[in-house]
């Protein structure tokens, strides 16, 4: 009798904030990455597909679709990666490279595990990664609107009046809504037993030069470990002082059921702070968020 298994999965969201509207775009990542999986391609690799894939949709706040810093030229990119296996890597205020998450990947083979700024750069370049700065009309669109929000000239430094009166105007909540929709991501079952996570960011809105959110952050923004993966989305000054995917990990190693777990993460914030976890596990897969999150799961039927 010929058999299958289900074994390998994926899950994927659109970043917290994200609406139906979406929906396709974290489909076809998670068709990328069941692909991967099909063909017995690792984890981790699957993880960075569909995320490569949201990366290039130029809808999500992420790659091509990430938002301005707060002086309306600069676009600064977050990403990071990790597996089961011991490869991890990330980078943070990464500018002018398409997708930050296949530069995270090939810093998991340096000695280090985080690049920032103008290293990271340099680094991508050394890897073989072009150079591309090809802000999207939506992210322009929302920086002008923005700055009307902050009652600032969108053709005028930001940076003054912002620092002088450090007042968002909105909340960072509603900021993410209306400018960016927080951070992209995947976790993965493989077919080995494997997992993994690959998150991916533009950042949030406002936000000064140099701001590293939890994306990039080791146990903040994903995690992986023998037991599963965990990514977070949301507002990184939240996220990372919970220290958010590695609580909810250890949540999953004492034995709590995977739908609770991330229940139990999202109700450690308080109404009106905007957050959402997707993770998964040997026989589970979940998400869970604050508000509105677009997410797809698709299992890899191995032969």
């Amino acid at each position: 009798m010929h058999m299958t298994t289900s074994k390998a999965a994926i899950v994927v969201h659109g970043g917290a904030g994200s609406s139906d509207k979406y929906q396709d775009g974290c489909d076809h990542a998670a068709q990328v990455a069941a692909a991967i999986l099909q063909g017995e391609g690792k984890a981790l690799d699957a993880a960075i597909r569909a995320v490569a894939a949201m990366e290039d949709d130029g809808r999500f706040n992420a790659g091509c679709g990430s938002v301005f810093c707060l002086d309306g030229e600069t676009v600064e990119m977050d990403a990071g990666v990790m597996d089961s296996n011991g490869l991890l890597g990330a980078v943070a205020c990464l500018q002018r490279v398409k997708n930050p998450v296949l530069v995270a990947r090939e810093v998991a083979n340096t000695p280090h595990w985080l690049l920032a700024g103008e290293g990271a750069q340099r680094f991508a370049r050394s890897a073989g990664f072009a150079d591309y700065h090809s802000p999207s009309r939506k992210a322009r669109d929302s920086y002008i609107e923005l700055m009307k929000k902050l009652t600032i000239d969108a053709d005028k430094d930001a940076y003054a009046p912002v620092l002088a009166h450090w007042n968002y105007a909105i909340s960072p909540s509603e900021a993410i809504k209306r400018h960016g929709s927080g951070t992209v991501g995947a976790v993965v079952r493989g077919s080995r037993g494997d997992f993994a996570v690959a998150t991916s960011t533009g950042g949030c809105t406002p936000a000064l030069l140099g701001r590293v959110g939890d994306t990039p952050i080791i146990g903040c923004g994903f995690y992986a470990g023998a037991l599963g993966a965990v990514a977070a989305t949301g507002i990184g000054e939240y996220i990372a002082r919970q220290m958010l995917a590695r609580t909810v990990y250890g949540w999953i190693e004492q034995g709590m059921p995977l739908q609770a777990a991330l229940n139990r993460g999202i109700a450690l914030f308080q109404e009106g702070i905007s957050v959402g976890l997707i993770a998964i596990t040997e026989h589970e897969t979940a998400a869970s968020s604050s508000g509105e999150m677009a997410t797809a799961t698709r299992h890899a039927v191995i032969d």
